[in-house]
């Protein structure tokens, strides 16, 4: 509407100064219509014909001022018209080439496949937690939606190879495939496992079984969105005095409460202690809910106070994210707040 409305008011002042022109000369040179268009015409033009009557200082006035509006029009006119073609591509293209800038020095990044509503809310997570990550997305559409909120995309293929290795998964930390169908997932996780073996991996299934041909593929973990909008709807009938529980001690006061992990690293001052020893809550003011054991990767919920934290273990905890940064600290943990 914008550049519409730009041609309209130059065509108004194109044929505004044209229209000027012929009244002038009608009544200066006491010229007809034709006479007075031709006389117009030459003179915005400036091709230097003889003029078709006698000038009178008036007329000499009055040319020189339609001269100047003349070329006046006309150079905002063929300005604009350059800047409507070529400013937008040469914008176009310096934001491609700064994308493509940062997407080479991207490394230990996310790599989310697919922007569609499951996508949407894993991007919005990710950059709610300040998450390093591009998005590879097919729509066009929804490509230059993402750009314009300053997310990295790659307008491609997710399935391809080619443009993997175009979202350095070789240097990636994690990969979720949110594609619209069970088998692009399954191609798509196939062809990251083979990229990088070492990459953390979450697919969404869709149909039934999928979950199976999924981890086959390779996925480490597999979400069916529909099966868990199905277990909440069933937990709210079922039990909705703990569903609404969960939900005030998970935003409290327009607070976010969640559920995060914390590893503890090797100088931590937490390694070979147990949790009464460690004191986690009175440090930090967090809730224990489970821990990881690196040994054998198995969650132990409601452990005791007993319980004795060794290096690599993960404590998966309850409370607000300046707490769990603080957590984070006193175990040497320099990763990013998981989502869990």
């Amino acid at each position: 509407m914008e550049n519409k409305g730009k041609f309209i008011f130059i065509g108004i002042m194109f044929f505004s100064v044209i229209a000027i022109g012929i009244y002038g000369y009608s009544v200066l040179l006491g010229v007809g219509f034709l006479d007075a268009l031709y006389m117009t015409a030459i003179t915005i033009s400036t091709v230097g014909y003889g003029e078709i009557a006698e000038m009178t200082n008036e007329a000499k006035i009055f040319t020189i001022f339609l001269i100047f509006s003349g070329l006046g029009v006309a150079g905002y006119g063929i300005t604009s018209i350059f800047a409507l073609f070529f400013e937008g591509q040469l914008k176009d293209a310096w934001r491609k080439r700064r994308m493509e800038y940062k997407i080479k020095e991207l490394k230990d990044h996310y790599i989310v496949c697919g922007a569609g509503e499951v996508g949407n809310i894993v991007i919005q997570q990710f950059k709610e937690n300040n998450l390093k990550f591009l998005v590879i997305e097919n729509s066009q559409e929804r490509v230059e939606e993402l750009k314009n909120e300053g997310v990295l995309t790659i307008n491609d293929d997710a399935t391809s190879e080619d443009t993997l290795i175009h979202a350095k998964i070789e240097s990636a930390k994690g990969l979720v495939a949110s594609l619209s169908n069970d088998a692009d997932n399954v191609f798509t996780v196939l062809t990251a496992r083979q990229l990088n073996p070492n990459i953390y991996i979450i697919a969404k299934a869709i149909e039934k079984n999928a979950y199976r041909k999924l981890e086959k593929a390779g996925a480490d973990n597999t979400i069916s969105p529909n099966e868990i909008g199905g277990r909440r709807i069933a937990a709210m009938v079922i039990r909705p005095s703990v569903i609404s529980f969960l939900d005030v001690m998970t935003k409290a006061d327009d607070v976010l409460i969640d559920l995060e992990e914390v590893k503890i690293g090797p100088d931590s001052d937490l390694i070979g202690k147990n949790l009464k020893e460690a004191k986690v809550p009175e440090r930090s003011g967090l809730i224990v809910m489970a821990i990881r054991h690196k040994e054998n990767n198995k969650i132990n919920f409601n452990p005791s106070s007993k319980e004795v934290l060794n290096e690599g273990d993960v404590m998966i905890v309850l409370g607000k994210p300046e707490q769990v940064d603080l957590l984070k600290g006193i175990a040497c943990d320099n990763t990013k707040s998981s989502i869990i």
